[in-house]
């Protein structure tokens, strides 16, 4: 092989090494989700990662074989799905900038506002109501409020408002601290006289376990904020990889025309 198959060899190795963290990532974003009884976009960071892994062994075996017409398609197709990623992570970006977060006096933990969220993503546990359902239905049977209440460590009000509550638990577990309800125990509140009406949740929660407060936008708010927070995870071993495929496609557009031109050399040397 001339030097500059053996780079380009090299080159696209190493982008089949770059894609594994893309569809690991992947594979975990999907796979996390399952504990938020979400699917949102579950499967395209992985399905891409697989579709940049055949590119480049298509690469690879075109520079190992000195066969051309592979390393044009490398080449195109290694262009067209960096581009694809990288629209995948300015988009994320863009639907995760706001957190919903707020803190609230005399709580170790916050609470969420669906209004602190892109409108993409309220939409998403908003806009279809039978979505929400099947949501719901799922969080009822986990073990994300169960849990909670059966942890025996919170013997007074004080100790759970003290407590790291996760977003889901914070949203879907209890009310919201503006209701002004009770603490009885983590998942069992006692109702106030009266009900602030300016927060719609307060009405809506409920000591059934199999209602609590999973009908709050509170609730919507701590999913969504759940899987902000695994977005953003996922993204940092994107990022990186993206930059490294950036690179190495550029190092690969090299030493494929300079391979162009070792042949043409050798074809007017003859």
């Amino acid at each position: 092989m001339a030097v500059s198959n053996n780079i380009t060899a090299c080159v696209t190795l190493m982008a089949l090494i770059c894609a594994v963290p893309v569809i690991a990532s992947g594979v975990w974003f999907a796979s996390a989700q399952g504990e938020e009884c979400a699917r949102l976009a579950r499967w395209p960071v992985a399905i891409l990662g697989g579709l940049i892994l055949l590119a480049a062994l298509a690469g690879f075996v075109g520079a190992y074989w000195n066969r051309r017409r592979l390393l044009a398609f490398y080449l195109f197709a290694m262009a067209s799905l960096i581009a694809l990623l990288i629209a995948l992570l300015v988009f994320a970006f863009a639907v995760t900038r706001g957190s919903g977060a707020y803190p609230v006096l005399g709580r170790a933990y916050d609470e969420y506002h669906l209004d602190g969220f892109s409108m993409w993503l309220r939409g998403y546990v908003s806009d279809d109501p039978a979505r929400w359902e099947r949501i719901k239905a799922c969080l009822v049977v986990s073990d994300t409020c169960k849990k909670l209440a059966r942890q025996g460590g919170f013997l007074t009000a004080d100790q759970f408002y003290q407590s790291h509550l996760s977003p889901l638990q914070s949203g879907c577990c209890k009310p919201p601290a503006v209701c002004g309800y009770n603490y009885v125990s983590p998942t069992v509140w006692a109702a106030p006289a009266a009900h602030p009406a300016a927060d719609p949740d307060c009405g809506v929660w409920g000591n059934d376990p199999s209602q609590l407060c999973y009908e709050c936008e509170s609730c919507r708010a701590g999913l969504l904020a759940a899987l902000r927070a695994q977005w953003h995870r996922a993204n940092i071993a994107l990022v990186v990889a993206t930059v490294a495929l950036v690179f190495l496609y550029l190092v690969g557009c090299s030493a494929y025309k300079n391979a162009q031109a070792e042949a043409l050399f050798h074809r007017y040397k003859w």
